[in-house]
């Protein structure tokens, strides 16, 4: 996310705050993409934009004790209008904003999942998502006898098959900084 700043010690944190005291780790997920480097024609003008970001906030926490970092890639797929309908007198590129999509992340967590529980490594999967193409992976993970606990931070509204497939939701508050 441009102009975000990424901090791997916070992450850290609300990982380990997702565990009950009586629950071991054995090792936390985290899946994400680096950010984008590429150009692109801006839609208006036709002049190239640069769009570049470190991914070293994901190589640190990637070294953190029992956290393993997934990545998928960044696609650039283009510039959407800021308002709609668009109005063609004056148009400008600040009237549109770049469009990026992850790839592969999804696959990712279900495939990961799936390893874990089908080899039976895990009694329990923890899952801090709100995105429904999580749905298979919870799944599979129930029909292979692990539990799924569904993490519910401060304000997070779930989409209802979210909450059908899990076997727990546990309120977790925001650890402090």
């Amino acid at each position: 996310m441009a102009g975000y700043r990424h901090d791997p010690g916070y992450i850290e944190k609300v990982a380990h705050a997702c565990v009950e005291p009586d629950e071991r780790i054995l090792r936390v997920l985290y899946y994400d993409c680096a950010p984008y480097n590429g150009t692109a024609r801006l839609p208006v003008s036709g002049t190239q934009r640069e769009f570049t970001g470190s991914d070293r906030w994901l190589h640190e926490l990637a070294q953190r004790d029992l956290i393993a970092v997934r990545l998928g890639v960044l696609k650039f797929r283009g510039f959407r209008p800021l308002n709609v309908p668009v109005s063609t007198t004056n148009l400008t590129d600040a009237d549109f904003e770049p469009v990026f999509e992850q790839k592969g992340v999804d696959m990712r967590i279900g495939l990961d999942i799936a390893h874990y529980c089908a080899n039976g490594a895990v009694e329990r999967v923890i899952l801090l998502t709100q995105d429904t193409d999580c749905v298979p992976a919870m799944k599979h993970a129930r029909k292979s006898g692990a539990q799924v606990i569904l993490i519910r931070l401060p304000n997070a509204r779930f989409a209802p098959e979210l909450v059908e497939h899990a076997d727990i939701v546990r309120g977790v508050g925001w650890p402090a900084p």
